[in-house]
């Protein structure tokens, strides 16, 4: 299935669950070249708004996640990315970016 980057401007919604607790751990957006990364290197890569440029979650903490499986939705503008996470996920230090506990 093509995903289509277009419908929404070029970026798409990432929606990242632990493949093991399916907890949603965050959201972040993609644009293809992200994608492109993260299928290659199965390592999640999002698209930055604010830093305009790629971004590999965990490139400063080292919390990188991991990814385990791809589900791109029906109308294929959305993705559920299903991931291994190493250690927590929010910038914050919290285990989700919705301040839930995800244990392990």
């Amino acid at each position: 299935m093509k995903l289509n980057f277009e419908k929404a401007g070029g970026l798409i919604p990432a929606i990242i669950q632990d493949v093991q607790t399916n907890k949603v751990l965050m959201l972040g957006f993609m644009n293809e070249e992200a994608y492109a990364k993260t299928e290659a290197d199965q390592i999640v890569t999002f698209f930055s708004r604010t830093k305009n440029r790629l971004w590999t979650k965990g490139e400063t903490s080292g919390h990188f996640l991991h990814v385990k499986e791809i589900r791109i939705d029906c109308d294929q503008d959305t993705l559920l990315i299903k991931v291994e996470p190493v250690g927590p996920v929010c910038h914050t230090g919290a285990d989700t970016c919705f301040f839930e506990e995800n244990p392990r």
